[in-house]
């Protein structure tokens, strides 16, 4: 795989929403926050080892709505699947699906399926996906720009070669809608669950899949925060828009989404990447950023940032990934109340939220920010839990 400085933009970036310049440069995932808080001392702290350890036997449950021993307990246990698929190549360095692609657990069939109609194949993955669990699926070409220039040995967090096997074509972009109920508890440790309910989700789809085109005669390397960067992917795949909170919102699940990925040989037919007016929304929209405790996501317009823990070289808004992950630290859980307090949060099932979207993506924008004055409010953990009652 090249080590692809100072690459050109390529002409669908604009209909992602995507600004490469010309100081692009791939990253290292060495850097990424959650990785520093392993090596790099003005990141780690105690805070941070007590954040990593709450999420096994250690978490000290303590008082607060949200943060009691059973908010820990199902915090933890819906993280579990996803643990044991991470830890099972710990004596290797690769923590899969992380750190390292998700290791195969099937073998490449001998006789290879003859896909006379990549469109046709196309439809039947996404019906395979959905078949799987999967919210939302598309198809994307290989774009190396957005692949890690090394991954990580997790054993003593040095670099790794990052590699795919040879004939990679296409990635296959799977999104996993998180809880919204639980999400609107952020936060706290009881919304911690909806995002470790989708790792445990995701990995399991995503290597069902991946088994899958592999019984096919194909290559299928299932991935989740591993190899690369899902978000430039989910964009090219035409899920969604890039937002001032750091997302990607959907026209069907707004930002309360997990992505994962495939990369495959499978003969395919892409799907268009598609501004929707997410960006000219955000534009007018602060609320993300006025909610944030620790004043992380960024106001004003895109820029390029020069953050040890952010990509270099493409114009787009960029979080203060230390200030955001000390937060994080502090109340040894993850926080997502820029998910929770955006507009975007809606059950777009429901016909007036079908309604607002469609003003929020025109040019209409303002009356709908101005309609949404009042909603994103943090809902009472101990009420989620009343209702199984």
């Amino acid at each position: 795989m090249s080590n692809l400085h100072n690459h050109p933009s390529q002409p669908s970036d604009a209909d992602a929403g995507i600004e490469v310049t010309q100081d692009f440069e791939r990253f290292t995932q060495r850097n990424d926050i959650f990785t520093r808080a392993f090596w790099d001392d003005t990141i780690r702290s105690a805070k941070t080892d007590g954040f990593f350890a709450s999420y096994r036997m250690e978490a000290a449950p303590r008082r607060g709505d949200g943060f009691t021993q059973r908010d820990f307990a199902l915090r933890n246990a819906s993280w579990l699947i996803s643990d044991v698929l991470s830890e099972r190549g710990a004596k290797e360095g690769k923590r899969e699906g992380f750190q390292a692609p998700i290791s195969y657990d099937t073998p490449i069939a001998a006789d290879q399926m003859q896909v006379e109609d990549p469109s046709l194949m196309s439809a039947e993955i996404k019906r395979i996906a959905q078949f799987f669990g999967a919210d939302l699926c598309a198809v994307t070409e290989l774009d190396e720009r957005w692949h890690y220039v090394t991954r990580v040995d997790t054993r003593d967090m040095s670099e790794a070669a990052n590699e795919l096997p040879a004939g990679i074509t296409h990635v296959i972009v799977l999104g996993h809608q998180m809880d919204e109920g639980l999400v609107a508890t952020y936060p706290s440790a009881l919304a911690g669950a909806a995002t470790g309910r989708e790792y445990s989700h995701e990995a399991s789809i995503v290597m069902q899949v991946a088994a899958y085109i592999r019984n096919l005669g194909y290559e299928a390397v299932a991935s989740m925060n591993d190899t690369g960067l899902v978000i430039p992917y989910a964009l090219k795949a035409g899920l969604g828009e890039y937002a001032r909170n750091q997302m990607v919102i959907t026209p069907e699940f707004g930002p309360r989404l997990r992505f994962s990925k495939i990369f495959t040989s499978l003969p395919l037919q892409s799907d268009p990447p598609k501004k929707l007016g997410v960006a000219e929304f955000c534009n007018i929209c602060t609320k993300c950023a006025d909610a944030c405790p620790v004043k992380a996501l960024p106001f004003g317009q895109p820029d390029v940032s020069t953050q040890t823990s952010s990509i270099k070289g493409v114009r787009k808004w960029t979080a203060d990934a230390e200030k955001c992950f000390g937060f994080w630290a502090k109340m040894s859980s993850d926080c997502a109340i820029c998910m929770r307090v955006c507009p975007f949060n809606r059950d777009f099932s429901k016909v007036q939220h079908k309604l607002w979207l469609k003003l929020a993506l025109s040019s209409w924008r303002k009356l709908a920010l101005a309609l949404d004055r009042g909603r994103g409010a943090r809902a009472k953990p101990s009420a989620w839990w009343a209702k199984a009652k």
